[in-house]
Parts: structure tokens; C-alpha cells; sequence
């Protein structure tokens, strides 16, 4: 069996998933307990204690799920589909607890500098970061604010210095890999997350760029998240993870005997209320209980996967240099059994 380098995989014939790879472990390690390892990382000024994000999606991240996150190390992105944004603008104690929100292309310049009053990260929150109008808004919230900016979303690092050159501080990275995205399937655009990821990160190398990086999208499971940072991601940006828990906007429903939750992407028409071109579906999640549970459970799998790749910090686990590639059958096989 080949073992395969970021660079192979960045070579590879065909884009590549988290579900064709994994981590392979080639030494032993040093680490005693996943207890060791440390999650902590800085990221846009900020000091997480865990790379994780929550999508500006308004059946993710309202004023609510942005507070808790802040409060368990995390960075929630307010969505800017409700009257969230207000609320942060007359109270100064809400903006206090809650450190990033979302704006679109035309939200007056006036209120986003109003918002980077109380909060260190703005997310202009469009499906196309490769626009000149992205290009242009983020330079003109750099010409009148000190706040961060996050832009996305891009699926190839070509345009990368262009974004970082027009003031973006970070970068999402994917398009179409959303569990409620058809991007791919209306249009035939994006690739998959690890050659995405990968296409960025190289370009972020070779062009000596500060740009961070935002894993966002195909994000399954705990080990999707530890599969991000090992191929050098900054950070993870999760929806469907953190859809269903208590603190995502909206209601409990009960049906059949079982508690759910609204899940729906940003483009789908629950949003748009519109009869236009539609690129996100809408959904019902089972109810998750609080978003803590969520949090400690990719924590512990981050940690894990630390412990058997020899890792002691984050730093160490995004060196990593040893993947395979896996058939279907091989994928397959990991899958439990019950």
C-alpha cells in the first residue's frame, strides 16, 4: 500500500473527499492520553480552544448558539437573516458575548461599521468569493474598520492572493460539499474538500500568503474535523454537526414520537421566500440536546486522533505527511456494523 504526502494527494488523478482518506499513524507515540494533546489555537486575534466554527446558516448560528460557543472556546458567525444584527447593535452586552456576524454584499457600509464596533470578525456571507463586488466590499470595510474579515466561499487556491491582497483575513474553503448544498448538482461547479483544501493551502505556501484557512463543508463527523487540520486547515466550519442541538434558532417539533429540528441551506427557498434560482434544500434533524454535547464529542475525537498521530498540538497534527487512499471497499469497511 502507498502511503501518500500532502503533495501526492495534491497530485492525485481524481478530487478526493474525506471519505477517500485517512490518517495513517507511522511512529510510535509519545503521547501517554488524549488528555495531552492540546486543541488550542489562535485564530484572527482570538484565542480558541477549539478550531471550530459554526456557519452563519439561520437554523445554525442565532444569537443564542453565538453566545454558547463563545462561551465553550469555539467562534459562532451570527447569521445575517434575522433581527440577530440588530439586537448586537442596541445592546452592547450581546455584542460583547458574541465576537463574529455575517453581513451580505449590500448590507450598507454605515451598519457594518456599526457591527465592528462590538465585534472582531465580519463574514461577508456570499456562495462566490471569485466576484469583483466581494473584492470591492472587502476593501472598503478595511478603508473605515480594524475588524477581520472573513470571505468566501472558493474551491481552488488561483484567486487567493487577489482575496488577500483586497484585505481577507481568512478564507472558506468548498463549494456544493454542504450536506444541504445542490450548488454542484444546479450548477457543475466545486471539488472535493481535500483537493480543495489542499489546492489553497499549496497556494498559501507557495505565494508566502498569511491568509487562514477555513475548512467549510463535508463535515461528518469528529473524524472529518482531525482529517482537516492534518491536511492544514486553520479551522472547521460546521453546519449540519451543530444543526438540531437546543441552541440553533427555531423551534422543537414533535412528530411521530420524535423531537426534530428545521435544518435548511442558505440558499434554499425557506431563506429566499423567493421564486428564484434555488441551490439549498431544506431538512428536518433529529433534536441533539445541547450544543455542549457536540463540542465535547469532536474535542475527543480531535484528541484522539492527535494521541495516534504523535501529536502534542495542532501545529504538530497539520505536519502531517503519512495518508492513505482508500477504495470503496476499504471506506466500507470502517463503517459499523449494527
Amino acid at each position: 500500500m502507498k502511503i501518500y504526502s500532502k503533495k501526492e494527494l495534491n497530485d492525485f488523478h481524481q478530487s478526493l473527499t474525506y471519505d477517500d482518506i485517512s490518517l495513517i499513524p507511522t511512529r510510535i507515540s509519545r503521547v501517554k492520553s488524549r488528555t495531552e494533546s492540546v486543541t488550542s489555537c489562535e485564530f484572527l486575534g482570538m484565542n480558541l480552544a477549539l478550531p471550530i466554527i459554526s456557519s452563519p446558516m439561520d437554523t445554525v448560528t442565532g444569537l443564542e448558539m453565538a453566545k454558547e460557543l463563545t462561551r465553550l472556546g469555539c467562534l459562532g458567525i451570527l447569521n445575517r437573516f434575522d433581527s440577530s444584527v440588530e439586537e448586537i447593535l442596541k445592546d452592547e452586552n450581546n455584542g460583547s458575548q458574541v465576537k463574529a456576524v455575517s453581513v451580505a454584499l449590500n448590507t450598507p457600509l454605515e451598519i457594518i461599521k456599526d457591527l465592528a464596533v462590538h465585534q472582531k470578525i465580519i463574514c461577508i456571507d456570499t456562495a462566490n468569493a471569485n466576484n469583483n463586488e466581494v473584492l470591492r466590499k472587502t476593501e472598503e470595510i478595511k478603508k473605515t474598520s480594524d475588524a477581520y474579515i472573513i470571505v468566501g466561499n472558493i474551491a481552488h487556491g488561483a484567486t487567493l492572493h487577489q482575496l488577500e491582497n483586497a484585505g481577507a483575513d481568512a478564507i472558506r474553503v468548498g463549494i456544493g460539499s454542504g450536506s444541504v448544498c445542490t450548488t454542484s448538482i444546479q450548477t457543475g461547479i466545486g471539488i472535493g474538500q481535500v483537493s480543495s483544501l489542499l489546492s489553497v493551502l499549496f497556494s498559501r505556501e507557495e505565494k508566502k500568503l498569511k491568509i487562514k484557512v477555513i475548512a467549510d463543508g463535508g463535515i461528518k463527523s469528529p473524524g472529518d474535523a482531525a482529517k482537516a487540520i492534518a491536511l492544514g486547515a486553520d479551522c472547521v466550519m460546521l453546519g449540519r454537526m451543530l444543526s438540531g442541538t437546543r441552541e440553533t434558532p427555531g423551534e422543537v417539533i414533535k412528530y411521530n414520537g420524535q423531537l426534530w429540528k428545521k435544518y435548511r441551506g442558505s440558499a434554499s427557498f425557506g431563506v429566499k421566500m423567493r421564486n428564484e434560482f434555488i441551490e439549498g434544500e431544506e431538512t428536518m434533524v433529529a433534536y441533539k440536546g445541547v450544543v455542549k454535547n457536540v463540542i465535547d464529542s469532536i474535542s475527543d475525537g480531535l484528541r484522539s486522533s492527535m494521541s495516534y498521530m504523535n501529536c502534542l498540538n495542532l501545529d504538530e497534527l497539520r505536519q502531517t505527511e503519512t495518508f492513505a487512499v482508500l477504495s470503496n471497499s476499504s471506506y466500507l469497511e470502517r463503517l459499523p456494523k449494527i
